[in-house]
């Protein structure tokens, strides 16, 4: 395992600044400075405030990850960074950052795709993925289903949401509740004292056969029940709502999900993003991958929502294939395309 290549990894693609660093499948060091709090009066990250807090950030990130590794900047080997999708000012501090470092300490550069690191951190989890592997990425920007035959040079995309995503579904349901921001976790709190069968909402892209997702309708549903019982003055039965919601969501990603595994010939599945933090789509996926025969893979949380790790993960996997080093005049893509693990 020491001769393997360490790699330091640096996200900044939305509103965490995390770096790692990361030897073949071992995470070494790893920290990450959140900006949430900044944008909570907001309702949602405001891309100005995220990429002043990235600056702020970058540096003492980037020492304390060293720090917890037991690591100087001088026993780096490469450098991987978050090329997009995400911020485009965002973006811009992290490569700027992992530019400069590569060119002080004289190691290549490797920008890499968001998307794909999230589902190359489960290695740091559970060891090598299978090949081939189905991954559902769910986060506050993404809800992705993808065939991944090798992660850093085959990643096929099989369906993603044609609206909002997962995880904006759940912060625009958490306002509607009057529940705190970010929606997820408050959401899922109140979902466990609810009833699922006390209202049902829509299913978003149920049956249409195709592994695309939507919850746009699901939210306006939502909406309309709330505007309803204003109307008619009832009493909201917020739990209720939540476990009904929340129930809707996680039904469709995890029958499109195993629905994939066995339409492909696919053992693994692994969910990725910050919403597979979720215990009820931890709790629906187990079950339909048990009747299913499919072996799930989920990382702890920490390394669900966005991460340096994750960056240093992928970038491991890209330098282990002997992909070329990026060029020092690497540019960001706000929409990298998931078909990249590294960007050119």
């Amino acid at each position: 395992m020491s001769d393997l290549p360490l790699i330091l990894g640096i996200e900044s693609s939305c509103d965490e600044t995390g770096v790692a660093l990361v030897r073949g499948c071992e995470l070494l060091g790893d920290s990450v400075a959140s900006s949430v709090d900044q944008h909570v009066r907001f309702g949602g990250v405001v891309p100005e405030v995220a990429s002043r807090a990235h600056l702020e950030a970058m540096t003492p990130t980037v020492r304390r990850a060293l720090d917890s590794a037991g690591a100087k900047l001088s026993d780096v080997d490469a450098i991987a960074v978050t090329a997009g999708p995400g911020l485009a000012g965002a973006l811009l501090v992290g490569v700027s950052a992992a530019k400069a470092y590569s060119m002080a300490l004289g190691k290549p550069l490797y920008g890499v795709n968001h998307l794909v690191g999230h589902v190359a951190v489960d290695q740091l989890e559970h060891g090598p993925l299978p090949k081939p592997a189905i991954a559902l990425l769910v986060s506050g920007g993404h809800t992705s289903l993808l065939l991944v035959n090798d992660l850093a040079t085959d990643v096929v995309s099989l369906g993603d949401t044609v609206d909002d995503a997962a995880g904006e579904a759940y912060d625009k349901v958490a306002r509607l509740l009057e529940l705190p921001y970010p929606g997820g976790p408050p959401i899922d709190k109140a979902a466990q004292k609810g009833n699922a069968k006390a209202m049902r909402f829509p299913r978003g892209k149920w049956g249409d056969g195709t592994y695309d997702f939507s919850f746009s309708g699901l939210k306006t549903a939502v909406a309309r029940h709330v505007e309803d019982a204003d109307r008619q003055g009832l009493p909201l039965v917020v739990a209720d709502i939540a476990a009904a919601f929340q129930e809707s969501v996680v039904d469709v990603l995890t029958r499109k999900a195993v629905d994939a595994c066995v339409e492909h010939g696919v053992s693994t599945l692994v969910i990725s993003g910050g919403v597979a933090a979720n215990s009820a789509l931890r709790a629906l996926a187990e079950q339909r991958c048990r009747d299913a025969g499919i072996e799930l893979r989920v990382p702890r949380p920490r390394l669900c929502t966005d991460n340096g790790a994750m960056i240093a993960a992928l970038g491991a996997e890209v330098v282990a294939a002997g992909l070329p080093p990026s060029a020092l005049d690497l540019a960001t893509d706000t929409s990298l395309p998931v078909e990249s693990p590294l960007a050119t």
